[in-house]
């Protein structure tokens, strides 16, 4: 049962997070908001700080990724993904109540993966990879990767 159909929701980059030798773009989505909530914005970063492998740069990976702050429908979400073994995303989401936007847990095995909009910067973020590493006749260009940017509403 479709409650509230497809309405198109805010994208946006919100910064660059230098974490423990990891570069990651920090995005923000939300429904029926201009932007998500600050505090799932940071607890977001937290994250981030807690859940990426260490060394940023060893066994296979990049130093390099994308995470995501959305404040939803019922509920707020987090994602943090890095790039490994030049044609992997690595991707883990974490799950918190509406009314306690800090409270992020992992969503475990049988949870979502992603929503439509989610995806939507999975997508971008793919498409940016294939273009500026796996694609780039120079060889990978991580700064261009970092430097490719969404920022839409869809």
């Amino acid at each position: 049962m479709f409650d509230a159909g497809y309405r198109p929701r805010p994208i946006r980059f919100l910064e660059l997070v230098e974490v423990g030798g990891w570069q990651i773009k920090l995005y923000g989505a939300a429904c029926e908001r201009s932007a998500p909530r600050l505090e799932l914005v940071e607890a977001t970063k937290r994250l981030a700080r807690r859940v990426l492998p260490s060394p940023a740069d060893g066994e296979g990976r990049y130093a390099v990724g994308f995470a995501c702050a959305h404040d939803g429908r019922g509920g707020c979400f987090s994602f943090v993904d890095w790039w490994a073994d030049e044609n992997e995303l690595h991707h883990q989401i974490y799950v918190a109540p509406e009314e306690r936007p800090t409270e992020l847990s992992p969503a475990g095995p049988d949870a979502l993966t992603a929503c439509v909009w989610d995806l939507a910067i999975m997508s971008f973020e793919r498409d940016a990879w294939l273009e500026t590493v796996m694609r780039n006749p120079a060889g990978p260009d991580f700064d261009a990767y970092l430097a490719a940017r969404l920022d839409a509403v869809v």
